[in-house]
């Protein structure tokens, strides 16, 4: 008898143990970036993040201390502890995450018709909530938002915006006077498979901010141009974040059928802060000031 009470005792505090994204244990509901309905702890303490957006952003709420373990890619994101665990969160490794123990995970999104890759996680109590990649300036400043509530720094999520929306609007003055716009071309990956954009994405917003006018605009989010639809465009100024081959810069002005563009002719072919272009942070302002100086270096001297 004494046993089977002990057992049930034990059944009863497992339960309780169990955290909150099965309704139980936590301590306040939330809806996350995602739309789901999360419950909370109050207080936390410790954070795994998997990806690095994510992890620059919580950087610069300054969280970076909370931090116990992170994605592989965010191993370069400035301020976060060298003694931070690096994982690989292309497969969620579930059991090597229970055994850190985390308050909370904070995940990227995953498609609603495919298995949650956190559920085993989930199951053994531990909190996820799940931040989609932002494709806008005002998702980014929603993302901010969201993490600095939820863990208790409104004040410091409020003077990054603040300082977001002083420096765009310092360049915005600029560019909305710029009448001669140059045409843009930004490559993210290079031939033989070309990678760029359309509309509906930060850059695109970048590129207007500055005065300028992306040659893919009418297009829809990223994108898989010819190299003939560049050739075709003629660019006053290309641009390019690619940093994992040799030379980049090179392998565009010396890409065949590509000299009798502007931008190849003129030499206005530039490279663009890989990081702070393709994350959805308040880093983004470092690729706004690069990409304006590169784009009107006369107008943007100073900035």
């Amino acid at each position: 008898m004494k046993n089977k009470i002990l057992s049930i005792l034990l059944c009863l505090t497992m339960l309780l143990a169990v955290g909150c994204n099965n309704g139980s244990g936590g301590d306040k509901k939330i809806t996350d970036r995602q739309g789901n309905e999360v419950e909370v702890p109050s207080k936390i303490e410790t954070i795994i993040s998997t990806a690095p957006a994510n992890t620059e952003n919580l950087v610069a709420l300054g969280l970076a201390d909370k931090i116990i373990a992170a994605d592989e890619y965010s191993a370069d994101v400035e301020g976060l502890s060298k003694e931070t665990e690096l994982m690989d969160f292309t497969t969620p490794d579930a059991e090597a995450i229970i055994e850190l123990d985390p308050d909370i995970i904070v995940a990227t999104e995953y498609s609603g018709s495919s298995e949650d890759p956190y559920k085993a996680v989930k199951d053994a109590g531990i909190c996820v909530v799940y931040i989609p990649s932002s494709n806008s300036i005002d998702g980014i400043y929603e993302d901010i938002t969201f993490l600095a509530e939820l863990f208790d720094v409104s004040d410091k999520g409020e003077e990054i915006i603040s300082s977001m929306k002083s420096d765009i609007e310092e360049i915005q003055k600029i560019g909305s006077k710029i009448e001669d716009k140059k045409k843009v071309y930004f490559e993210i990956g290079p031939a033989p498979n070309l990678y760029s954009f359309g509309n509906s994405t930060f850059l695109n917003e970048i590129i207007e901010i500055v005065g300028a006018e992306n040659i893919f605009k009418d297009q829809e989010s990223w994108i898989s141009p010819s190299s003939e639809s560049v050739i075709d465009a003629n660019p006053d100024v290309i641009l390019t974040n690619v940093n994992y081959i040799e030379n980049p810069i090179d392998d565009i002005m010396n890409r065949d059928g590509w000299e009798n563009i502007t931008a190849v002719k003129e030499k206005a072919v530039y490279s663009i802060d890989t990081n702070s272009s393709s994350r959805p942070t308040p880093n983004v302002i470092k690729a706004l000031k690069e990409m304006a100086k590169a784009i009107y270096p006369d107008e943007y001297s100073d900035k």
